[in-house]
């Protein structure tokens, strides 16, 4: 996953023009994935391998004189064969991918990321307690935002929730650099409606973009 210098540019300045008029830090992320999927390969290993000796057993009962020595060994050497090409395949595609791993394991592992990133990039020790986090996470398709307490009575829950589902879809729909503008735009529109003004405390954090490929 690349972003062209141009993409890079942009990013880094909305991210100043959000900040310049809010007060807040905001340090924008976009990740591959947020964890590797081990199981994902495996899982479609034992289904490749489970279709070919299923259909090597119908082929057995359906046309019994089908069967030779060299036509079995070729059976046999089928099994793991067709096992490994949807191994294979489920690590280069990311649907097939996303069908084998567990909706629910990639959100708290997109949450985890988050959260490393969180405290790693020191948005717990801004001025105000006033950083907050943008990630979106294209292999999982999520977008989260995580902000500090500095926010908490101004800006509540359900705020932060609604433009999170929103930016997700724009995710699936529009692709990351739609969903990372969209998200942006709508927090600075968010954060200057409940009163978030620039204070004059200056920039804290990097405004480039944080980019992270596949995660070996």
């Amino acid at each position: 996953m690349q972003l062209s210098d141009q993409d890079r540019e942009r990013l880094a300045g909305r991210v100043a023009v959000l900040e310049g008029k809010t007060g807040a830090q905001v340090v924008a992320a976009l990740v591959a994935r947020s964890d590797s999927y081990p199981e994902a390969p495996w899982k479609a290993f034992a289904l490749g391998a489970a279709i070919a000796a299923l259909a090597i057993a119908a082929c057995s009962l359906l046309a019994p004189r089908w069967e030779t020595g060299m036509t079995t060994l070729y059976a046999i050497a089928a099994v793991p064969g067709i096992g490994a090409v949807l191994a294979l395949l489920a690590v280069w595609c990311a649907p097939f991918a996303r069908l084998l791993t567990e909706r629910q394991r990639r959100s708290v592992e997109v949450g985890q990321h988050a959260r490393a990133l969180f405290f790693d990039r020191g948005l717990d020790r801004t001025r105000g307690r006033i950083g907050i986090l943008l990630l979106v996470s294209v292999f999982e398709r999520e977008v989260v935002l995580l902000a500090d307490d500095g926010f908490d009575g101004k800006v509540g829950h359900a705020d932060w929730q609604e433009l999170t589902q929103r930016v997700t879809l724009l995710l699936r729909h529009d692709g990351a650099m739609g969903a990372l503008h969209a998200a942006l735009d709508g927090l600075e529109a968010l954060l200057l409606a409940r009163g978030f003004r620039d204070d004059g405390s200056g920039n804290e954090l990097p405004n480039a973009v944080i980019v992270e490929g596949r995660r070996s």
